[in-house]
C-alpha cells in the first residue's frame, strides 16, 4: 500500500494543474457520467488561495486533488472536484483527500453548510462517514455561479429541465447546526 501526503495547497503546487485538468476529464469521459469540468485559472487560484488539497505518493508523484469554494457570502461551501489519480485509485486515498476538504471547509468556514453533489457511490459513502446527509436540490445554494458551473456536466440538460430541482447527482450536506451532523 502506498504511502500518500495529503496537504493545503500553497503556491508552489500550481504545476500540477495541467495534469489534475487532464484527469478529470479524462475519468468524466471514461466514466460517462456527470463530472463538471473546471478552468485551470479557477484551480490556480484555489491553489493560490489555500482552498484546497494536493495529495502526493512517498515518491513525489501527484496523487489527488479536490477544493471548496464558499457561496451566498460564506453561509454555504461546496467540496468539489475530488479526484484521484488512475494509478492510486482503491488505495483508501480519495477518503482521505475527502476527510482533509471537509477539515479545511470547517476550518475556513464552521457556521456553513458544507454540500457536495455526487453520482458516485464510494463518495457518497465518505460523505455519510462525515455526517452529510441527502437534501433535497432546494436546499443548496441559490447563487447563480454555483449552478453555472454545472453547465460543462454531461447531465446538465436534466438538470434545465428539472428546473433545478434534481438531476442525476445525489445532493448531500453537512449542517453543523443539526445535532445529528457530527463526525
Amino acid at each position: 500500500m502506498p504511502e500518500f501526503t495529503v496537504e493545503v495547497t500553497n503556491s508552489n503546487h500550481a504545476f500540477w494543474v495541467k495534469e489534475i485538468c487532464e484527469v478529470t476529464l479524462s475519468s468524466a469521459i471514461a466514466r460517462g457520467t456527470g463530472i463538471s469540468g473546471r478552468s485551470p485559472e479557477l484551480l490556480i487560484e484555489k491553489i493560490h488561495k489555500g482552498e484546497a488539497v494536493i495529495a502526493f505518493a512517498s515518491d513525489g508523484r501527484w496523487a489527488g486533488f479536490s477544493f471548496i469554494s464558499s457561496w451566498d457570502n460564506g453561509r454555504y461551501v461546496s467540496n468539489s472536484g475530488l479526484i484521484v489519480a488512475p494509478e492510486f485509485r482503491h488505495t483508501g486515498l480519495a477518503k482521505t483527500i475527502k476527510r482533509k476538504i471537509f477539515e479545511l471547509s470547517r476550518q475556513k468556514y464552521p457556521e456553513a453548510r458544507i454540500f457536495s453533489l455526487t453520482t458516485g457511490l464510494a463518495v457518497m459513502k465518505m460523505n455519510h462517514e462525515l455526517g452529510f446527509e441527502p437534501v433535497t436540490y432546494s436546499e443548496l445554494t441559490t447563487d447563480e455561479l454555483f449552478w453555472e458551473n454545472c453547465k460543462s456536466c454531461v447531465n446538465c440538460p436534466i438538470l434545465l429541465n428539472k428546473e433545478r430541482k434534481n438531476c442525476l447527482c445525489t445532493a448531500m450536506m453537512y449542517d453543523p447546526k443539526n445535532v445529528s451532523s457530527t463526525i
